[in-house]
């Protein structure tokens, strides 16, 4: 009795650990994109103070138009977020779909894989590049820029993830009942997908807001009335050998720092999700044998 107590207790602390887990990023992401908002009307032409070095009054010093440069390096940082978040949820949702399409039928799984394999040989910054200007330029042509790019990688993961699920003995036994594959894929495949596509999209996200940088660093991507990182650090640039070196140190500190932590979030993540997948998927075969 005591020992089922103990078990109980035990799977009511996993839960609780493991909604912390999920939230708490959840809940900084948002306070930081709050804070963003927020720093972005505390950014402020004052030329008397131009080039400051970090002080009390300005931590990261001020930039060469008197600007406090933490507040627009958490505005900037923000706009980074802003849209590696929209592009990695946009690949995601990419990926998926045409790992769906690519299961329906062989003949749409031919030209998918062509023309995944095509935008992984060519240079990517480049495609990036190109792509972002052809769709007009600007957030939104950032946005779909990056989408169009970074959903490759993750389509192969669940394309091979897909061809696996397919074997099983419960998706047999679905088509048996003569289950459509819309319910096949809705009710089985989706759901067990779940760990690769929350895990996926967790990674890419710190792959987006490194492309957004390097295009932004380049003076692509975004007008300047709209800076994010990579435009403050490429502002930086032209001020390191006066010795203003605020100025690209804490914006890079940041980034970095933001970058590791998601990419090291989401390694722990995909860590958690593979129990949780794993078990789910044995509760499906064990389903499908009675």
């Amino acid at each position: 009795m005591q020992a089922g107590n103990e078990t109980n207790s035990q799977k009511v602390k996993r839960r609780r650990s493991n909604r912390w887990f999920f939230w708490l990023p959840l809940s900084m992401l948002l306070a930081l994109l709050a804070f963003g908002a927020f720093s972005n009307g505390q950014v402020v032409v004052n030329l008397q103070l131009r080039n400051e070095p970090p002080s009390l009054t300005h931590i990261f010093g001020t930039d060469w138009l008197g600007r406090d440069l933490f507040f627009r390096t958490m505005s900037g940082l923000t706009r980074s977020l802003t849209i590696g978040l929209f592009a990695a949820l946009f690949s995601t949702l990419l990926a998926v779909t045409f790992g769906i399409l690519s299961w329906w039928h062989i003949r749409i799984d031919t030209v998918i894989v062509w023309v995944a394999d095509l935008l992984l040989s060519l240079p990517h910054l480049v495609m990036l590049l190109l792509l972002s200007f052809a769709m007009g330029g600007g957030l939104k042509g950032l946005i779909i820029g990056l989408t169009l790019t970074h959903w490759p990688k993750l389509y192969r993961l669940l394309r091979s993830e897909i061809l696996q699920i397919n074997e099983e003995p419960f998706i047999h036994v679905s088509k048996q009942l003569g289950k459509t594959k819309a319910w096949i894929a809705g009710n089985h495949i989706v759901i067990l997908l779940l760990p690769q596509i929350v895990v996926g999209f967790v990674l890419m996200f710190p792959h987006a807001i490194l492309h957004e940088a390097a295009i932004t660093f380049l003076g692509f991507g975004l007008p300047p009335e709209q800076p994010a990182i990579g435009s403050i650090l490429s502002e930086a640039m032209g001020f390191l050998t006066a010795g203003i070196w605020w100025m690209a140190v804490f914006p890079g500190l940041i980034l970095l720092a933001t970058v590791l932590s998601v990419d090291w979030y989401g390694r722990l993540l995909g860590e958690q999700l593979k129990v949780k997948g794993g078990q789910h998927h044995d509760r499906e075969t064990k389903s499908s044998s009675f």
